[in-house]
């Protein structure tokens, strides 16, 4: 009976030990079973993009992507700067819409400066020439009634018959007429019967013509006219028909 009960007792101590070991066994197993899913989520952290499938019954799988904190800050920045070269590409259009309009108006302004400075030259030119021309106008009209004088002279010389001193006159007044009209002189034509212009004739008297169709013109040439370049010093006096 002893022995039997002692046997007993060693039993129940031996399926002690085995249920203590049977109970370490399933801690191991269930600290195991937790210690998995934190691995896997700390893998799962590591990836770049995390892809979650949700199965529904009639419909198809739904997939969420998921973006890192990185990702997001570098979406942002790539938009930011999207917009900031949007920016930067209004500004631009708007400075060279200014530009264009400033360089308009100065190349406007240019063109009215250029036309202005050619007026200018064009006019001084025209003065500088009729200043030379009628530099000696003084001097010359001073001169007119001596080359009358000769004229007359040469007349009544004429009707001498002295031809030595005829010529030796006509010598001189070619010479001075030739140095006046080296001035600029040049000496009105008007002819008898001309038509009256008075434009460039200056009638002093007015005549009955001794013919009808004299009537209006010139009978006769009391003094010459003269011009210097294509200024008229002095008129041509005449006497006109009626």
């Amino acid at each position: 009976m002893n022995t039997g009960h002692n046997h007993h007792q060693g039993d129940f101590h031996t399926d002690d030990i085995q249920d203590a070991e049977f109970q370490d066994a399933e801690i191991i197993d269930e600290t195991h079973e937790q210690e998995i899913p934190e691995s896997h989520h700390q893998t799962s952290a590591q990836d770049s993009i995390d892809v979650e499938i949700e199965e529904e019954t009639d419909e198809l799988p739904e997939i969420i992507i998921k973006k890192t904190p990185e990702q997001k800050s570098e979406e942002k920045q790539t938009e930011k700067s999207i917009n900031n070269q949007s920016n930067n590409s209004s500004e631009a259009d708007e400075a060279i819409s200014i530009l264009e309009a400033e360089l308009h108006k100065e190349k406007d302004k240019f063109t009215r400066l250029f036309a202005e400075f050619e007026n200018y030259k064009r006019r001084t030119a025209k003065e500088r020439l009729e200043l030379l021309t009628s530099a000696g106008q003084d001097v010359i009209l001073s001169m007119l009634p001596v080359l009358d004088d000769f004229d007359r002279a040469l007349v009544e010389i004429s009707k001498s018959e002295d031809e030595n001193l005829l010529r030796g006159v006509e010598l001189i007044h070619s010479k001075f007429l030739n140095t006046l009209k080296s001035k600029g002189l040049e000496q009105i034509q008007v002819a008898t019967a001309d038509p009256f212009d008075s434009d460039i004739h200056e009638a002093i008297t007015q005549t009955t013509a001794p013919t009808e169709d004299l009537r209006g013109k010139v009978l006769d040439v009391v003094e010459k006219g003269y011009k210097l370049g294509d200024k008229i010093i002095r008129y041509p006096k005449v006497v006109v028909g009626q």
